[in-house]
C-alpha cells in the first residue's frame, strides 16, 4: 500500500501543528509524531478505520482526539482530512 495525502489534508497538519506549538511546542511534537503513527497504520491497515456511511467508500480512523478521513483505492490509502474531534466539519 502506498499513502497519499491531499493539499487539505497536508494544510490540516500544519494548521493543527502550528495551533498547538504556540502555547506548547513539546505537545506539538507529540500528537505530530502520534498522528504520524496512526496515519501509517493504514499502510498495512487500510480497513482498521470505520466506514462513513454518507461518504462513499471513505472511512475514518480515530487517533487519539483526531478524526483521519480517507479513502482506500486499491494499492492506495488517500488521506483526505484531519481534525481535532471538537472542530465542526461538514465532510
Amino acid at each position: 500500500m502506498k499513502l497519499q495525502f491531499s493539499d487539505s489534508a497536508v494544510q490540516d497538519l500544519v494548521r493543527l501543528r502550528e495551533f498547538i506549538a504556540q502555547n506548547n511546542p513539546q505537545a506539538a511534537e507529540r500528537v505530530s509524531l502520534r498522528l504520524r503513527q496512526a496515519i501509517g497504520k493504514l499502510v498495512l491497515y487500510p480497513d482498521i478505520g470505520r466506514p462513513v456511511p454518507e461518504l462513499e467508500n471513505v472511512r475514518e480512523l480515530i487517533a487519539g482526539n483526531y478524526v483521519v478521513r480517507y479513502l482506500r483505492e486499491e494499492d492506495t490509502v488517500f488521506v483526505l482530512r484531519v481534525w481535532h474531534g471538537k472542530e465542526f466539519r461538514d465532510f
